[in-house]
Formats: structure tokens, sequence, C-alpha cells
């Protein structure tokens, strides 16, 4: 999770939704957006995933926010806190099936909000500790291999063998010149951990071993007939790199 936890607020009344994104701005959370339905809600999280969504349970439409919530949850792990004026028993069970990480009943005020918030964010920090610690589990890194969890095994992996890394939020798909192995890893902890001398990032979402490049275009890379895209930011880091080998 980043510094600065960021926030998607779901909320069918423009008013109440204007208040509560001033209120999380001014408690120093960044507000990724309001949406007022679900289907704008699952497309703005597609699009710029925030670390939490503020989701009113009772949204018009299609969608109502548990049914939002559990659609977005098929796709990404995002954490949701309820809000809501009904509080029935049978709202509550189907909410409760999303496993929220709290729920606030409206009306709401500033020190309810911000304590919920604070709370839930402690909660997230703890659990990526967890899951930072559980990634390093399933990856060994020796000097010119590793080892990844696959099929409830070590398999191994020779540095030399792998192509390029694909990041989806909290996995990544190792691509070798024999097969693929999807791990319970981000990239962020792929980069740290994977020697910098033959892996580059060259994407949010992408890491390469430079000494497989095919191709160098101005906004994607070749490996094999396979196109990788290149964010601006680091080619001319990755030249320099080139420059080296």
């Amino acid at each position: 999770m980043t510094e600065k936890t960021r926030i998607l607020v779901v909320e069918d009344d423009m008013i109440i939704a204007a208040n509560i994104s001033l209120q999380l701005t001014n408690l120093g959370y960044e507000v990724t957006g309001i949406e007022t339905r679900g289907e704008e809600a699952i497309l703005n999280t597609n699009v710029n995933p925030p670390d939490i969504i503020l989701m009113d349970i009772n949204l018009r439409g299609a969608l109502d926010g548990v049914q939002t919530a559990q659609t977005i949850q098929k796709k990404m792990d995002i954490p949701i806190i309820y809000l809501t004026a009904n509080t029935d028993e049978a709202s509550f069970l189907r909410a409760k099936e999303t496993r929220p990480l709290a729920f606030i009943t409206k009306p709401f005020n500033k020190l309810n909000l911000q304590r919920t918030i604070a709370l839930a964010v402690e909660r997230l920090r703890e659990n990526e500790g967890k899951k930072e610690f559980g990634e390093k589990m399933d990856l060994q890194i020796l000097d010119d291999r590793i080892f990844v969890r696959h099929n409830g095994k070590m398999a191994k992996l020779l540095l030399d063998d792998i192509l390029y890394i694909e990041a989806d939020r909290n996995y990544c798909t190792i691509f070798t010149t024999t097969g693929n192995y999807v791990l319970t890893s981000t990239l962020k902890t792929m980069h740290e951990r994977l020697p910098s001398s033959k892996f580059v990032r060259v994407h949010r979402s992408y890491m390469v071993n430079i000494g497989k490049l095919d191709v160098v275009g101005e906004s994607h890379l070749e490996i094999g007939r396979i196109v990788i895209p290149f964010s601006k930011s680091q080619r001319e880091f990755l030249l320099g790199r080139l420059h080296t080998i």
C-alpha cells in the first residue's frame, strides 16, 4: 500500500459523497473518485484501483453496493467499508459475505469516519506485512536460480531461462523458455529481490531479463515475438544498462 492511502467513495447522494470526500482529503487521504452507481464504480476501480472502497450498500441502479463489491472482488482484492442507513439483518448478512473491514452507519460524524478509516488502514498495513513475509517464503533466490512454489512444491528456475515477469496486483506470472509460473508476489517484491544486473523494471506491470531483449522501441520491447509495454520514464535507465552488458 502506498504511503498515502487511496480511497474510492461510492455513494449515490452527491451531497453526502462530497462531504465524505472533503473530510477524507482533510484527514490526509487521497480520494481517487466519487461514483454514484455500481457500474461506474467497477469501471473506476478497473482503471485506477484504490486501497479501500467506501461503499454505500443501498445504491440505485442495476447493482446495489453488495453486488458491486462482489463484482470487484472477483478480479481484485480491495477491502470494503460499507456505508449504510439500513441495518436490517438480511442486508448485514449479505454484506458480511464480502468480508468488509467495517460498517459505518449513517448519519455519522467526522470522528466516527476518522477512527474507522484509521483502524482499517492499520489492519491493512499489518496484513501487508504478513503478505510480504508469505511472498518471501514462496520465493527463494540463489546466485543463478530461484525456487518458486508451484503445484505444492518448490520448483527450480534458472535465471537465464526467465524471459520476463508480468504483474497483476498481488500476483506475478514468470514467463520462461519452458513454461509459465504464477507466484503470489507483487512486482515490487520481485524487483527488490531479483538481481538488478539481469532484471529491469520497464513498466509498472513488467520486468524483463535484459539479456533476452530482441527489440527496444520507443514505447515497447520485444522478446521473441512477445510485445511488452515500455514506460518512457524507464527508457534512459534501460538504455544505460544495455550499454554496460
